[in-house]
């Protein structure tokens, strides 16, 4: 059951790798690359299982935790052009205020 949930998870990338070069804006890419995060830790936890390695479940709950903060980057990059905190003056140039 394993050895079908992996393949299956295999052929979701495939898919998820096509909408990522095929996606209209800029979000829809955004939105697959997560997926494709998402994906690969479904496929990482399988695979432990299926390998007789269930400690591989910490690896994929780590790369959950770094797929969730690297998206919430990327979109706040594209939101405001920067990463870090912004000062009240930086802002104010920014919004015109």
């Amino acid at each position: 059951m394993f050895a079908v949930a992996a393949i299956g998870l295999f052929i979701a990338m495939l898919l998820v790798l096509i909408r990522l070069y095929s996606g209209p804006t800029l979000y829809d890419r955004v939105l697959a690359v997560n997926s494709f995060g998402t994906h690969t830790v479904l496929f990482i936890g399988v695979l432990g299982f299926l390998n007789g390695r269930p400690d591989f479940l910490d690896i994929a709950l780590l790369y959950a935790l770094i797929n969730f903060v690297g998206t919430i980057a990327i979109l706040k990059y594209f939101r405001y052009r920067a990463i870090g905190d912004m000062s009240p003056v930086t802002r104010k140039k920014e919004t015109g205020l």
